[in-house]
């Protein structure tokens, strides 16, 4: 089978009728279960796929129940995207408007923040939900380019028929992920929208641009900040002894004494002044400072290693792990994924390899890679608890798995191997 050409591969061209008319074709062949003579984009293809096995109705209304304006002044104040939204509207919002098209702007739930561009374009796009607080990620409206950006991490532009709910196939759209500087975790979508007969095929590149210098701007207002902490920090570490950092509210290094330096420190998501106990560094006093933390160590780690470590599985909304150790103890909320991995090797006291966890977790032991990337997002908050070489719990750590009372309730929406091993072993399956 040939494969639909991708206009953005081809700069001089627009999206020709022909194209438009392959891939209308491929998406009807997709629906039916029949073959067509061609496939559409390779991303598109996935897609599509991933859409499928959601369960959306590609004859379906694009429209979601929209979130409050309290909701979504929350999620605007509590995501960095404010703070370049000045550079976007001038960035994009402008061309946008020239071009007969809108700027989007939407969190990592794919929900819309906000919009802005051709005053006509606004009011039509109201016809297919595109407005604050409405939900466009793909399990909520198929294909398209916020949705598909949001689930693949990279710039996507989706046109006309690639849409797979039929009601956007008037419409073109080009995305890009934003991801803060500071640790590449995903902020949000920045994507330009309108009519079908506005494409053109620079546009992807436009987005993908502006969304670049997005963080560039976030990575140079956080500099910035952390000079402005170390000019804090450098005196106040000269008069105190003894081993002693500043690090900014999501723990950034601004200054070190009376030890070697860190990256970062990591924090309990609510720091409070006070006594507190950090899985990496032992007891400390942490002490507020102008836009970050004084963390002055009080005892020593080595002799201070966690004792006990309680896996909560109890609750899918609840996960996490209880930590205590011989000064005190600490909780670390888990993600769905997380959950999993430590739920394996709490079952396997030996430890496990990289690819016997791929194998346990995503049932294919090449997915190595991943595994090890989400081991070491744990070990920054669990570096006392969890070993390598193999992967496992600590050999002095007394570890205990609080299940549900229904095995069923095990996890509820995971498909790792290792879970629906236990339900099966339960009679759940």
């Amino acid at each position: 089978m040939e494969s639909v050409p991708a206009a953005r591969a081809r700069p001089e061209a627009s999206y020709s009728a022909v194209t438009e008319r392959l891939v209308h074709r491929a998406r009807e062949a997709r629906l039916t279960g029949g073959r067509a003579g061609t496939l559409p984009r390779a991303e598109i293809d996935a897609s599509w796929d991933r859409v499928l096995r959601s369960g959306v109705d590609p004859e379906q209304s694009p429209e979601s129940r929209l979130l409050e304006t309290e909701e979504i002044e929350h999620r605007r104040s509590s995501t960095g995207l404010g703070e370049v939204m000045p550079l976007l509207r001038e960035g994009l919002a402008t061309i946008a408007d020239a071009a007969q098209q809108i700027m989007v702007v939407c969190d990592t739930e794919g929900r819309v923040l906000w919009r802005q561009g051709h005053a006509a374009v606004m009011r039509r796009a109201k016809d297919i939900c595109l407005e604050e607080g409405a939900a466009w990620a793909e399990s909520a409206t198929g294909t398209n380019a916020i949705g598909t950006a949001l689930a693949t991490r990279a710039p996507v532009q989706v046109h006309s028929a690639e849409h797979f709910v039929r009601a956007l196939h008037g419409w073109t759209c080009a995305a890009a992920p934003v991801r803060d500087p500071r640790d590449g975790r995903l902020m949000g979508i920045v994507d330009i929208s309108g009519p079908a007969h506005t494409f053109h095929p620079a546009t992807l590149a436009l987005v993908g641009s502006v969304a670049a210098l997005a963080e560039s701007e976030l990575r140079d207002r956080h500099l910035v900040a952390i000079e402005r902490l170390r000019s804090v920090a450098a005196p106040l570490l000269c008069r105190l002894g003894g081993r002693a950092l500043v690090v900014d509210s999501h723990g950034w290094l601004a200054a070190v004494s009376g030890m070697p330096p860190v990256d970062r420190l990591p924090l309990p998501k609510h720091l409070e002044p006070g006594t507190v106990w950090l899985a990496s560094l032992g007891m400390c006093r942490v002490e507020p400072l102008p836009g970050g933390w004084l963390v002055q160590i009080t005892e020593g780690v080595h002799d201070r290693v966690p004792r006990r470590v309680v896996l909560d599985l109890s609750r899918e909304r609840g996960l996490a792990v209880h930590v205590t150790g011989a000064v005190g103890s600490w909780t670390c909320r888990l993600s769905p994924r997380h959950a999993e991995l430590l739920y394996a090797l709490a079952l396997r006291p030996e430890g496990r390899t990289a690819a016997e966890l791929a194998d346990d977790v995503f049932g294919d032991a090449t997915r190595t890679v991943t595994v090890r990337a989400e081991i070491s997002r744990m070990r920054r908050h669990l570096a006392e608890v969890l070993a390598h070489r193999p992967y496992r719990f600590g050999e002095d750590v007394e570890v205990e798995v609080v299940l549900p009372d229904v095995p069923a309730d095990l996890l509820p929406r995971s498909t790792a191997p290792v879970v629906l091993r236990a339900r099966t072993a339960a009679g759940v399956a």
